[in-house]
């Protein structure tokens, strides 16, 4: 009984691994699909956009959408401008400042969470400090304090996203940290006379890159939502500058009466974060060597 147990189950094996190779070979595909669609029409946008996206034409108010062959395919707002053309301008401030968010975040926190890690000592307890202070705040209202007193920018909107988003960096990056510093090829470096700078630069920071990856798709995920929330409440970039917050914030009130005005920036939002989302699963299931252990991951 026991050996057609252990045969069966080794049957199941291989069909099983497919199974989980399958899913997680759909999931990178579709999310990275997702993300390549969105980065291209942020590149391409000017050229792609079929009118200028801030051009009014008050005779042509609230169409609805007019199909391929209409001069406004996804209809018009309010003041008459294209909705499609604003939909590929605000692609290219969205994933802007979701790349920017995370890139600069990323660097503080890998860097302060190293540093954290590995020195200890008054180094680590000053820099929890500054952790618990800061996640102390709500993110969405600290957002709106640093962007109420420096006011509407790009600049100014990322450093307010960057604020706080650099801390799940830092508790993750420490953790691992302080378990790299005790490894075997970090004791051979400091025997070896390297100093704290060195080892840090060269064994500590190489091996966080795979979990800082993971943790920075999600977060552009996250930046987007926020900026997004932070254009509808007035205090993202100026009104010039076309994003698909903005264009939810002029939608609200005619939800009633003009449906796509709110649909197509919100399927815009919805569709890349969930893109992202799945890519950084994926990712997650492929860099994880506990996943890979038990037969989750790659």
């Amino acid at each position: 009984m026991r050996s057609l147990t252990l045969e069966s189950a080794s049957e199941k094996t291989p069909g099983a691994v497919s199974s989980a190779l399958g899913r997680l070979h759909a999931k990178a595909f579709s999310g990275g699909s997702i993300v390549v669609i969105f980065i291209l029409l942020g590149i391409f946008g000017p050229s792609l956009a079929p009118h200028d996206p801030n051009k009014q034409e008050l005779t042509a108010m609230m169409k609805p959408p007019q199909g391929m062959g209409g001069a406004h395919v996804l209809g018009t707002d309010n003041l008459g401008r294209d909705i499609l053309s604003r939909i590929v301008y605000g692609a290219r401030v969205s994933l802007l400042v979701a790349f920017a968010v995370v890139f600069v975040s990323g660097l503080i926190g890998v860097i302060l969470g190293a540093i954290s890690g590995y020195i200890g000592g008054k180094a680590d307890f000053l820099i929890q400090k500054l952790v618990e202070v800061v996640w102390a705040f709500p993110p969405l209202l600290l957002g709106i304090t640093i962007m109420a007193f420096l006011g509407q920018g790009l600049t100014n909107l990322i450093f307010a996203l960057v604020a706080q988003r650099w801390i799940p960096y830092c508790r993750v990056v420490r953790g691992q940290a302080l378990s790299l510093r005790e490894r075997d090829f970090v004791m051979a470096a400091r025997c070896l006379g390297a100093t704290k700078s060195q080892i840090i630069g060269r064994h500590i920071l190489p091996n966080l890159i795979q979990t800082s990856l993971v943790i920075g798709t999600f977060a552009m995920a996250s930046s987007i939502i926020a900026e997004a929330s932070l254009s509808f409440l007035g205090v993202g970039v100026p009104p010039d500058i076309p994003t698909w917050g903005t264009m939810l914030a002029d939608a609200r009130i005619y939800i009633s009466t003009s449906w796509w005005m709110p649909l197509f920036p919100g399927l815009c939002i919805f569709i890349t974060v969930l893109g992202i989302n799945l890519l950084g699963d994926a990712l997650r299931d492929i860099l994880d060597p506990r996943l890979k252990r038990t037969g989750s991951g790659v």
